[in-house]
């Protein structure tokens, strides 16, 4: 059983996760694709996230129509900062033996697999899903493989058309009273509005 996983801070999550998501499963033939929001993403300590309540409910009534995508809260139901090599860890051993599990990562946050917790048990763990980002070229496999010896056979290349939606866009528009109609789910986008998410402090 093929499980895709997609992590991320979805401050909102937006209809690119939703794309990516689906041409993974479809490609990929997943079971279904599991939505994990970043408790405390460790990469990103220089700006303040939305608080994890709201963004996994935005999640959650992101993926409530597809009945391939699924809520996991895995990172923020534990303390500390998020490291996806725990996370996959814990979501192997829920899911059980028989789960291959595969990791969608954009090209960007690949390049920094170095940095990242245990990378070398990350990719034997899992399987990196590569999706392109715009603005990003395609990483160097064999420059990352003197670094994480063996992610040359670990990485699958998604290659997908770009999906130039950002969720810093997003948050800026929603400052400014502008339009966010299609780049978020018509869901996420009441529930933006009704919790006076984004908005400017007076």
């Amino acid at each position: 059983m093929n499980i895709g996983i997609l992590g991320g801070t979805f401050d909102p999550v937006h209809s690119g996760h939703l794309v990516i998501a689906e041409e993974a499963r479809l490609r990929l033939s997943l079971a279904r694709v599991l939505f994990a929001p970043t408790g405390q993403p460790w990469l990103k300590t220089g700006r303040t996230i939305t608080p994890a309540a709201h963004r996994v409910e935005m999640v959650r009534r992101a993926v409530a129509a597809s009945p391939y995508f699924e809520l996991s809260s895995v990172e923020v139901d534990r303390p500390g900062p998020s490291y996806s090599v725990e996370t996959v860890t814990i979501l192997q051993q829920q899911l059980g033996a028989e789960a291959k599990l595969f990791f969608l990562v954009g090209w960007d946050s690949l390049v920094e697999l170095p940095q990242w917790k245990e990378p070398d048990r990350l990719i034997q763990l899992c399987k990196l899903v590569a999706f392109p980002r715009p603005g990003f070229g395609r990483p160097n496999l064999k420059a990352l493989e003197s670094s994480v010896p063996g992610v040359t056979q670990s990485v699958v290349w998604l290659d997908i058309t770009p999906v130039d939606i950002s969720s810093t866009d997003i948050r800026k528009r929603v400052a400014r009273g502008l339009s966010i109609h299609g780049l978020v789910t018509d869901e996420v986008k009441s529930y933006i509005k009704e919790k006076k998410l984004y908005r400017k402090r007076k």
